[in-house]
């Protein structure tokens, strides 16, 4: 895709072309980083072994936490690249790249060495017991000690390379490392194999991220006369206006993951408690809650690029109806996917491990979890609308009701009222009030908006 071809989907392309060119392999990227996000879950349910099992549930919450790296520099760097060419400013475009290139290394080098220091005390926090401990530290130790700089990497260079309308390009990249994963998964987890157990699904992990950075390498080689992605070091100098624009964005987002890594844990704390066969039916349904919700991400993700373009530009209407095509789209999508979830959770679950404790805890809190799934779309579209109009703010203001105001209370409060069960119905909580509160600004943002262009052209 040339820069012609770029200008003309974010420009003139017709609305729904435009956002299904933009959102259709974001969404087939994000659904195959569930399949391979469900593989480790699933290889390692094979095994019949709760603590295994527990030892991958246990970790979600540090490999989530990445995802603040992630959202800091690939979703800041990607908004800002966006909106610096609906200004046409390139040269920002290409300094915005190489910053949020170079810290993505020196925070994924960061990670490595804090979790290498202070194992002990996190497994801890993490709510890993004297059963679970050794096979969650193995796990890690792939995926983090080792895996943390390419686990980062390859996802901020997805989101830079889709900034400028290369979605596919991003996808592709981003498929290639998951599927690798789901290969080896079962070679290194299995006892056919080299039967390393949750280490073999660490090391599956590590090695298929450092073949997905090796792909957006090659890519941008490629295609470095034809792309404002640029890893040229010299580059890398902080500017004020750069490093604000990037931060205004990514330290919100990344603020936002960081409660999400909170609330998962304190979410694992509780249902460590009862013991590991009910963390492993936990760990189960909440990765198979991660379909719908990495398609709604997926589609927020695409979107992006083509608000931010367009908010930049000045064209408001072409970004309200993006919007509103995208919405129709995911609402109705999450309505059947919620049904298909609350009918089928039995079966759902044993499709993953047929121990009966793990599919008679695993099911009820499927039927909880998949409630949140409508409300979680509307809410995921407006805080990508916030990021990709540099409205870090905004989007800061929703992660702290998600998680500090609503959800982790709900969490407390579901727990006293519902022991255990309860669990699974704070997230709804906390979506269906913030699903109200998303279309209410949004609503009176595009009218501010509005306004603003009417003024302007008088």
């Amino acid at each position: 895709m040339d820069n012609q071809q770029k200008t003309y989907l974010f420009e003139e392309a017709p609305i729904p072309k435009a956002v299904m060119s933009m959102a259709i392999p974001t969404i087939l990227s994000s659904l195959v980083m569930v399949i391979y996000n469900m593989a480790d879950t699933y290889f390692v349910g094979l095994l019949n072994d709760p603590i295994q099992n527990a030892a991958v549930t246990l970790a979600s919450p540090v490999l989530l936490a990445f995802n603040a790296v992630n959202n800091l520099f690939g979703v800041g760097s990607s908004s800002m690249m966006s909106r610096a060419l609906g200004r046409r400013e390139y040269d920002t475009v290409r300094k915005s790249s190489a910053f949020g290139f170079y810290c993505s290394i020196l925070s994924g080098l960061l990670f490595s060495l804090g979790f290498t220091l202070f194992r002990s005390p996190l497994l801890t926090v993490l709510g890993a017991e004297a059963d679970t401990a050794l096979a969650t530290a193995q796990y890690l130790k792939w995926t983090v000690t080792f895996g943390a700089i390419p686990s980062i990497l390859n996802v901020v260079l997805a989101y830079m390379v889709r900034s400028e309308g290369s979605s596919l390009h991003a996808s592709i990249g981003t498929m290639s490392g998951c599927l690798l994963n789901i290969i080896l998964d079962p070679i290194f987890i299995l006892p056919w194999g080299i039967g390393m157990g949750a280490a073999g699904a660490g090391l599956a992990t590590f090695l298929s991220n450092c073949i997905a950075c090796l792909y957006f390498f090659i890519l941008l080689f490629i295609k470095r006369k034809n792309t404002y992605v640029s890893l040229n070091p010299a580059l890398f100098r902080p500017r004020k206006a750069i490093v604000a624009g990037i931060c205004g964005v990514g330290i919100p987002a990344s603020i936002q993951n960081l409660l999400n890594v909170t609330g998962m844990t304190v979410l694992n704390n509780f249902t460590s408690s009862y013991g590991s066969e009910a963390v492993a039916a936990m760990g189960i349904s909440q990765k198979l809650s991660l379909i719908p919700m990495y398609i709604a991400l997926g589609l927020s993700q695409g979107l992006m690029p083509l608000i931010s373009y367009n908010y930049a530009s000045g064209n408001v209407p072409r970004m309200k109806k993006a919007l509103l095509f995208a919405e129709r789209a995911a609402i109705t999508f999450m309505v059947a996917t919620t049904l298909l979830y609350f009918f089928g959770s039995g079966t759902l679950i044993r499709l993953f491990m047929k121990n009966p404790a793990i599919v008679a805890y695993g099911s009820r809190f499927l039927r909880g979890f998949c409630l949140a799934m409508t409300f979680l779309c509307i809410d995921f579209l407006a805080v990508g609308v916030f990021q990709a109009c540099g409205m870090g703010k905004k989007a800061l203001v929703f992660a702290i009701l998600r998680k500090i105001v609503l959800e982790i209370p709900a969490l407390y409060l579901w727990n006293f009222l519902y022991p255990l069960y309860g669990l699974a119905y704070a997230q709804f909580t906390a979506e269906f009030v913030l699903a109200i509160a998303a279309v209410i600004v949004l609503v009176r943002m595009f009218r501010g908006l509005e306004n603003r262009s009417e003024g302007s052209s008088r």
